[in-house]
């Protein structure tokens, strides 16, 4: 099992709760520009964002996929989520940040923890990501945070805040 909290140097990734919503919905949930290359459109009320965690919390339950909410240790201030989706021997991960917090290595510290706890798992062999090629700063993230690029995936992945067609995404992963 997967532990609730997970600690790094400035970071404490922690499961979500109901109260996180309205800063979810500030922060980053409603941001075009945060959203661009998710599979998931813009919250257009906090509605959304309550129904998203209350999805959450029944994930967690369920044992099968892991959210947390990454928030900075020394103040509690909510930056993003990252989530590990267990499918067998193998998971795959995904994350999001608000756009203030970007390029501040805080993506790349989440990822490193979460690939060493899933890794720890002794059924977890690859834990994988995709992301568009044009995202650049995703693809750096998963780099710096250990992961190897295995390919491009063409037409894979519709992204329908970019194109109603399915577009091109680097693969990544990391194995034991």
């Amino acid at each position: 099992m997967l532990p609730k909290s997970l600690y790094t140097e400035r970071l404490l990734l922690r499961p979500p709760r109901l109260e996180d919503a309205n800063a979810i919905f500030q922060t980053y949930a409603q941001d075009p520009e945060v959203t661009r290359y998710l599979i998931w459109q813009p919250h257009q009320s906090i509605t959304e964002t309550q129904a998203f965690l209350t999805e959450c919390l029944a994930a967690w339950h369920q044992g099968d996929r892991f959210p947390w909410i990454m928030t900075r240790a020394e103040d509690g201030q909510l930056l993003g989520m990252i989530e590990l989706r267990l499918e067998g021997h193998r998971a795959e991960v995904g994350y999001v940040l608000a756009r203030q917090f970007w390029g501040q290595g805080y993506v790349t510290e989440a990822l490193r923890a979460v690939l060493k706890a899933g890794l720890a798992l002794p059924q977890l062999y690859r834990i994988e990501a995709q992301c568009d090629v044009e995202n650049i700063a995703s693809a750096r993230v998963m780099e710096k945070a250990g992961m190897m690029q295995e390919g491009v995936l063409r037409r894979f992945m519709i992204l329908q805040n970019l194109s109603q067609e399915p577009r091109d995404v680097y693969s990544y992963a990391l194995t034991r």
